[in-house]
């Protein structure tokens, strides 16, 4: 129901208002089609289910734009007093102190923060029930330029090591310029042990390739070589959640994918949209993904036998 402006969507046994639905977050221009706060909440309504296993139970830094992509932006990380009781907060420590992050737990969460124009979702890659030790580990490929071809042929690097570590894993595209490889953990190394695995592994895949792929962290020292970045591995980093909408023209989604869609001519970073983002989820590009999660033991000793 729409009055005056505001929409009160239902989500389970919950009725969120939405307010100012006409307000425009994604300007039209070009070939770039407008979308509204109403266009991104009935984004979130169809593709919650899909989207939600991926939050659940994880600490989020939200990107807000309360004006759209030409008003500021800025990142939150603690929840404010305002918000309803029923949005889950986990407190976590710092070097400082602490953060009370938000939890989006289900639908009527991540429709309230819509209403918050909450255009993109960060979330840690360990859960609150076990968090500092990871069940997720991600390589983030990210190109000299916006250069698809690059980010492609590092991706299939990267698969074939993966595999020969019989490591599972899964490509995402960004909704940027680059793609996620995702590996699934079973939450027993704490972040510590993770990124120092995933570093050897980017240096593994850089030494074969030194003039196609960098662990440079300045951007001086790249050059036009490929940045394997594992830094996202650390303690308190975030990465971009799948089906996450990125706060870029038309509305980009960060959309999981296979293997096999590298093989497609047309795929890049930004190939999906709202517009068609529950499409590809409805075909489960990740089926059975995260069901085969591994610790890093064995992977480590292969890798250590490689690198020998």
């Amino acid at each position: 129901m729409t009055d005056g402006g505001t929409r009160r969507v239902r989500a389970g046994r919950r009725t969120v208002e939405v307010k100012r639905v006409d307000k425009v977050l994604f300007p039209g221009s070009g070939d770039a089609k407008e979308y509204t706060k109403g266009d991104l909440v009935d984004y979130h309504r169809s593709v919650a289910r899909f989207m939600l296993p991926h939050l659940r139970g994880r600490p989020l830094m939200l990107e807000r734009h309360p004006d759209g992509l030409d008003g500021p932006e800025f990142m939150q990380k603690n929840t404010p007093e305002h918000y309803p009781d029923w949005i889950t907060r986990v407190e976590v420590s710092k070097e400082d102190g602490t953060v009370r992050h938000t939890v989006c737990d289900d639908t009527a969460s991540l429709l309230y923060l819509t209403d918050q124009a909450c255009l993109t979702l960060h979330r840690w890659l360990s859960r609150t029930s076990s968090i500092d030790c990871p069940d997720r580990l991600v390589f983030d490929l990210d190109p000299a330029d916006d250069d698809f071809g690059q980010v492609r042929e590092a991706a299939g690097f990267l698969g074939e090591l993966l595999h020969e570590l019989e490591l599972p894993s899964a490509p995402m595209t960004t909704g940027s310029r680059g793609l996620h490889i995702v590996v699934p953990l079973t939450a027993r190394q704490d972040c510590d042990e993770v990124r120092e695995f995933a570093r050897d592994v980017a240096d593994t895949l850089a030494a074969a390739h030194p003039d196609r792929l960098t662990t440079a962290a300045r951007k001086k020292d790249r050059g036009d070589r490929l940045y394997l970045d594992v830094q996202r591995n650390a303690y308190a980093q975030t990465v971009v959640a799948p089906y996450t909408v990125r706060a870029r023209p038309k509305a980009p989604v960060a959309t999981p994918i296979g293997w096999a869609d590298l093989d497609d001519p047309d795929l890049h970073a930004r190939r999906w949209t709202i517009a068609d983002a529950v499409e590809k989820a409805r075909s489960d590009p990740w089926a059975g993904l995260m069901r085969r999660a591994r610790a890093l033991g064995p992977a480590r000793r292969r890798l250590d036998s490689l690198k020998g």
